[in-house]
């Protein structure tokens, strides 16, 4: 008497259609995880949205304005602070490419918090939520009047609770409206600009 051995293991015939459609499924799920899982994990440009604003709106010929660049940090991450916590960590980076007519200072830089995180023994020096980085600018008598680009290059490490995403630099533009005259100045953005 011959007997399917396919037979009598699956008990048929459909049974082995099934399972291997079932087997099938399994390994089409399997091939699309680590998509899902990437999907999940952002660029490190995403976690980082820079906007600048400029203190002088507008800012006459002969008159010293500020340039704020703010950045608001995605939640659930940090980026390390322009003084970092070890030296193997990239440290926040603001850099002005000031065109001819304007003169600027050095970024002023806000203290960091230290926090406490997974992947690290010591506390980090590090920026959440929203921080803002200023500028001093310096419009001089040779600017042309009108609307003027000041193009920014910021850099930064994002990390999370458990990773770190690789550094970015990301192009930020400011814009300056310049008139003839210092006096035609007016301050614009209080609440980024106050005193302190």
């Amino acid at each position: 008497m011959k007997v399917d051995l396919r037979e009598a293991v699956t008990g048929g015939r459909g049974r082995v259609w099934i399972l291997a459609g079932a087997v099938a499924v399994a390994c089409v799920g399997f091939l699309h995880l680590p998509e899902r899982s990437l999907a999940q994990t952002p660029s490190g440009k995403d976690v980082v949205a820079p906007t600048a604003y400029v203190s002088l709106d507008p800012a006459g010929r002969g008159s010293k304005a500020q340039i704020a660049v703010v950045m608001k940090i995605r939640p659930g991450f940090h980026v390390n602070a322009r003084e970092k916590s070890a030296e193997y960590l990239i440290a926040t980076d603001l850099k002005s490419e000031v065109p001819a007519g304007f003169s600027a200072g050095e970024v002023a830089y806000p203290k960091g918090k230290l926090e406490k995180f997974v992947f690290s023994k010591t506390p980090l020096n590090v920026y959440q939520d929203t921080v803002v980085l200023k500028v001093p600018v310096t419009v001089l008598a040779t600017a042309p009047t009108g609307q003027q680009h000041i193009p920014m290059k910021l850099r930064y490490q994002a990390c999370s609770q458990e990773i770190c995403l690789p550094p970015v630099t990301l192009n930020v533009d400011a814009l300056i409206n310049v008139a003839a005259s210092a006096s035609a100045s007016r301050p614009v953005h209080p609440e980024i600009f106050k005193m302190p």
